[in-house]
């Protein structure tokens, strides 16, 4: 190509109206480069950044980086925002070709063309009018574009930084919650040791001991599952569990539990009744 290149503007006269990133000797061709250069050029650099990530070519994985590093260069060198940037200008230039050969019948060869490109992209601070335009337009779409911009290495290890040093502290705080259960269930722990009996819950209850061991004074087992008592020496007292401990079996009693068999008991007693009182209604 003769002449200047319409999209180069400025550089090529010798006026810097911006800040560019080049790739050079990308393995790919300059025609398909341009195609995805072509869809970039004249948007703001977070619309171009979008399209690059959801365009179906392998050539716009490499664009996009010299996308981010054009943006990077505005904001380390030339400290632009950059949320406010534009891609101004974007081209491809053909690079050097690698020729290669493959083999062919009767002793002959054909060329293989691998060709190179050098991608150049070009960003600038975009006009006010328009940079009013285009923040009303992230307002109503809801977000200010700021989780779709490229982003320089130096703010990105900035958010990294950030990020662990907020791990950091809720791993923290949580390691002294659990140091604090921790103490909390020793004195627990210490407590039930001393031989301090827990009420539980009923009249004349305990619970029992941090190592399941009797309280002082409180020698029948209740099971609050079967709401069952058991008396010292029964037949099982010493296979049940205790859940909680009575001093008496008034006190059992009260709190609702009940004997074993005391319901075969009572159904029995009620038969001699009836049957007495059977007994009493014939002789009368």
């Amino acid at each position: 190509m003769t002449g200047p290149k319409l999209n180069e503007k400025s550089y090529v006269a010798g006026e810097r109206s911006g800040t560019k990133s080049t790739a050079k000797y990308v393995r790919s061709s300059a025609s398909k480069a341009r195609a995805v250069l072509d869809l970039i050029r004249g948007l703001d650099v977070v619309a171009a950044d979008e399209v690059l990530q959801f365009t179906d070519r392998h050539i716009a994985h490499d664009v996009r980086k010299v996308l981010a590093s054009a943006v990077a260069n505005a904001v380390n060198n030339d400290s632009q925002d950059a949320e406010e940037l534009v891609v101004i200008a974007c081209f491809a230039d053909e690079g050097p070709t690698l020729r290669r050969f493959r083999p062919r019948a009767r002793g002959r060869a054909s060329r293989i063309n691998k060709r190179t490109c050098h991608i150049t992209v070009i960003v600038a601070r975009m006009s006010d009018d328009r940079l009013s335009i285009v923040q009303a337009r992230r307002e109503r779409q809801g977000g200010s574009g700021a989780s779709g911009r490229p982003q320089s290495s130096a703010s990105s290890r900035r958010a990294r930084v950030e990020r662990s040093r907020q791990e950091a502290a809720d791993e923290e705080s949580n390691i002294d919650e659990v140091n604090d259960s921790s103490e909390t269930a020793a004195e627990n722990d210490d407590t039930l040791e001393s031989g301090e009996v827990v009420t539980g819950g009923w009249a004349g209850s305990a619970e029992p001991l941090n190592d399941g061991e009797m309280p002082g004074g409180y020698e029948i087992k209740g099971n609050a599952q079967s709401m069952l008592f058991h008396e010292p020496g029964s037949r099982y007292y010493e296979a049940t569990k205790a859940e909680v401990w009575f001093d008496s079996v008034e006190s059992a009693e009260a709190a609702g539990f009940s004997k074993p068999g005391a319901s075969k008991e009572q159904a029995a007693d009620a038969d001699n009744t009836d049957d007495a009182a059977a007994d009493e209604a014939e002789e009368s």
